[in-house]
């Protein structure tokens, strides 16, 4: 922990000292020389695409961060997750399903569901990778990396209310070049990169490119016996090809995709929920194992011993397969470009992706059947834009249309013998054998043995279209008008629900679930084996769940630059985003567990300044926010008539952030460049009474959002010097700094993230001349233990740890 107040101090320090900065920066191929070279200190002007043609960053008024692939490279950025070391204000959590969840200065969405989209949207190359499991591969072979902050609706293809990431890969080249990087490092790592570029014939290019991840040995190591989860084995692949039959016409095609066989993350157990703190009813010996192994370190966790877990105990079938993912993505693009004339074009953008997810997952956080989960997942998304974009003497225009449909299975089956709360129901069920609810004729045996396992399902079918235009004109010499405009209709179709499995759920729910509802509903029918069982109020019966939303909104955003100087652009904005409603996919008891949440809507107001500064030596920008929330989507706890308290989605009327947020890149010397990023954040919910984890009212008005730290701020390092002989010294550390967040709205510590800081560095020295480099390189260098998520599973609260120090060696060839 003295490491990390020593970089806590460093950071804040530093960030008070660049207070006056804020968001683009970016070196290596992703840039362009300045006109002037007079001053070879002067900061390349960094070429983004975030308004979907090539302009100067600078020239844009809106909250952007950019990252060349060599500096992600340097910075050993291979993840989406590892963003957040240069982009601090976006950060990845973990749900315990294994779903990723992204924040965007402090929006975000706390689902587990597979089949959730993310107020983050993330593009590959234009294309919409509109889940975040899409994302779970490895990163390769990146031209750069666009960090867009704030509400996009009006360009890009579906609405977001945070903001967006855009992979912008590389691409063919028609000329040959190739290279290969191997590395290794603890923990037996061995990984593999390279590519393959050049011409196939005339006007016809091809770039292959790759990367393998293999990790033999798992980082979480048991507490009670000698095992051990975290192996990585995760491979990706891009072919692109590139083809100009024409003057008129350019044609972009590329298959890309990932596989993922690495083990899934076990949890830290830290407490018990309200309902099961002193229960009776918690599996012997879990209470003093939790309060004998609070965590201290990243390596330590536990999770329930295979021979338990995957044993049969009657008609409750155990889960035997290793705790592991077994992932596959597909993605397919056809970009076609007809240039009608020198200033008009018309741009097809056809997309295809698919997903299977087979996975095992325990997040009992103890050597305890508490909760483990088989999950499979199918998602399939296709997607066709067509705009027409073109230029004028003073300004640009873009119209169009997009329309996507998705098809979505998640489903997963859970096993939780030793949970507390169905220790408690059987226990219930064995007093109510001989009274008329058993009408089954159920046994002592059976109900002993019974609710070890059930399965949830959810079918979801998505269907979403738009039109969108966006304009800007040159007012004056200074001042530039922007205005954007998308209308978007989504509609969903959900039926699902938590179901029988094998039998294993019949006693409990025909026994007990009917007792208990007998006194509101009357008698309620038994179910049948594989039945739903989740309980519809409205019609006094168990069956599936079915839902349709259709809803539909207005994005907008109009700015306004002004080019206060050469060197000085000082902009406004106001924006509206939205995004779609969504179904959750619960251990439902009661179907308003799932029942969707409608959309939620942002409106974003914003002001800011880039300045080139000291003959261009120094690049500052800052802005400043404020957020207007509509109808947040959270996951909430819900007042269960047996389970005390469940999960659903809930709308929050309303709610607010706001912020400062800036970054700064100060080129130092020729061999040493200084880049700062921070972000001052304020968030809470207004005006929402919901139900906390013991399943009583709440009052949540001002309570933060959920993980949205006041302060994220990270310092970047490069350095980059000229030997003798060719030779080149290159170096980069990078820290990041976060404050204390939260991961509930209740406040209770148990669900508190504590602030952290991480450290991360790589020294290389090569030959560009003979194409080569050796660089080591470590992430976590003070090996902070640190935790990016908290959950519960209805009976004990448990935390998902980030990864301890690691380090390697990595040598690299161009040729």
């Amino acid at each position: 922990m003295q490491g990390s107040l020593r970089l806590a101090l460093t950071l804040g320090a530093s960030a008070m000292a660049l207070s006056m900065a804020a968001p683009v920066w970016a070196q290596g191929p992703a840039a362009k020389p300045v006109q002037d070279e007079k001053d070879s200190l002067a900061i390349e002007t960094v070429v983004v695409t975030a308004q979907r043609r090539e302009e100067a960053a600078n020239d844009i008024g809106m909250p952007i961060q950019a990252f060349s692939g060599q500096t992600l490279q340097q910075l050993r950025v291979t993840d989406p997750k590892d963003l957040s070391t240069v982009a601090p204000s976006f950060t990845v959590s973990q749900s315990y399903q294994g779903v990723p969840t992204y924040t965007l200065r402090g929006i975000g969405f706390n689902t587990i569901n597979l089949s959730a989209t993310s107020t983050v949207g993330t593009y590959v190359d234009e294309v919409a990778y509109a889940y975040p499991f899409m994302n779970t591969g490895p990163m390769f072979d990146l031209e750069r990396v666009e960090v867009l902050k704030g509400p996009q609706g009006t360009l890009y293809g579906r609405n977001t209310t945070a903001g967006l990431v855009d992979f912008v890969t590389n691409k063919p080249t028609e000329a040959f070049e190739a290279g290969l990087t191997a590395e290794a490092g603890n923990y037996q790592t061995r990984n593999l990169e390279g590519y393959f570029s050049g011409p196939l014939g005339e006007k016809v290019q091809a770039r292959l490119a790759f990367r393998t991840e293999y990790s033999g040995e798992g980082w979480q190591v048991s507490n009670s016996r000698d095992e051990r989860l975290g192996e990585v084995r995760r491979q990706g692949w891009r072919l692109s090809l590139a083809a100009q039959p024409s003057d008129k016409v350019d044609i972009d095609f590329s298959y890309a995709g990932w596989r993922n066989r690495s083990d899934t993350v076990a949890a830290q157990a830290i407490g018990f929920t309200p309902a099961t703190a002193a229960s009776p009813f918690n599996a012997a010996g879990l209470v003093s194992y939790v309060a004998a192994n609070k965590p201290t370190s990243a390596t330590q966790a536990d999770w329930a011993p295979l021979s338990v877990r995957g044993a049969d105990v009657g008609t409750g079938l155990g889960i035997g397969d290793p705790a592991e993912e077994d992932d596959r993505f597909d993605a397919a693009k056809l970009r076609l470009a007809w240039h009608l004339s020198d200033d008009v074009s018309l741009i097809s953008l056809t997309s295809y992706n698919k997903l299977r997810r087979d996975a095992v997952f325990d997040w009992s956080g103890a050597p305890y059947e508490i909760l483990v989960q088989k999950a499979h997942g199918d998602i399939e998304s296709t997607a066709e834009e067509l705009r027409l974009e073109g230029r004028t003497e003073k300004g640009s225009w873009l119209v169009g249309g997009y329309i996507a449909h998705d098809e979505i299975l998640d489903m997963n089956r859970t096993i939780l013998g030793q949970n507390a709360n169905v220790g408690l129901i059987r226990f219930y069920g064995s007093t109510l054998l001989a009274t008329p609810f058993n009408s089954g004729g159920y046994t002592a045996l059976q109900m002993s043995q019974a609710f070890r396992t059930y399965e949830d399902v959810g079918n979801i079918a998505t269907d979403t279209w738009s039109v969108f235009a966006n304009a800007d004109r040159q007012l004056t010499e200074t001042l530039k008008l922007t205005v954007g405009l998308r209308y978007s209709q989504d509609k969903q179709d959900y039926v699902g629900c938590s179901r029988d499995f094998n039998g294993n759920m019949l006693p409990n729910v025909n026994v007990v679930n009917r007792a208990l509802f007998f006194s509101v509903y009357g008698l309620v029918a038994p179910i049948t084996q594989g039945s739903c069982n989740t309980f519809d109020p409205a019609t006094a019966s168990f069956g599936f769940v079915r839902s349709t939303l259709d809803e539909d909104n207005f994005a907008w955003r109009a700015a306004l630059d002004w080019q206060a100087s050469d060197d000085v652009l000082v902009y406004g904005s106001i924006s509206r985003g939205a995004k779609a409603g969504a179904t959750p996919i619960n251990a439902a008891n009661i179907s308003t567990q799932n029942a969707p949440a409608r959309q939620e809507l942002l409106t974003a107001y914003e002001l800011g300044v880039k300045a080139a500064l000291f003959e261009r030596r120094v690049q500052a920008n800052l802005g400043v926010f404020y957020y207007d929330y509509t109808d947040k989507q959270l996951s909430v706890s819900f007042a269960d008539p047996i389970y005390t308290a469940l999960s659903r989605l809930a709308n929050v009327p309303e709610g607010m952030a706001r912020g400062l947020d800036g970054d700064i890149t100060w080129r130092a010397t020729k061999s040493l460049t200084l880049l700062a990023s921070a972000t001052w954040l304020h968030t809470e919910v207004q005006g929402y009474t919901g139900i906390n984890g013991a399943g009583q009212p709440q009052d949540f008005d001002g309570r933060p959002f959920l993980y949205s730290p006041k302060f994220q701020g990270g310092l970047t390092a490069l350095f980059d010097h000229d030997l003798a002989n060719g030779l080149k010294l290159q170096a980069a550390l990078n820290g990041r700094w976060q404050a204390k967040s939260s991961a509930d709205l209740e406040g209770n510590p148990l669900f508190v993230i504590d602030s952290y800081g991480l450290l991360n560095g790589s020294i290389g020295i090569s030959s560009p001349d003979k194409g080569w480099e050796l660089s080591l390189w470590g992430r976590n260098l003070t090996d902070e233990y640190y935790w990016t998520a908290v959950s519960s599973n209805a009976n004990t609260v448990v935390r998902f740890p980030g990864k301890p120090r690691t380090w390697g060696a990595a040598l690299s060839w161009r040729f």
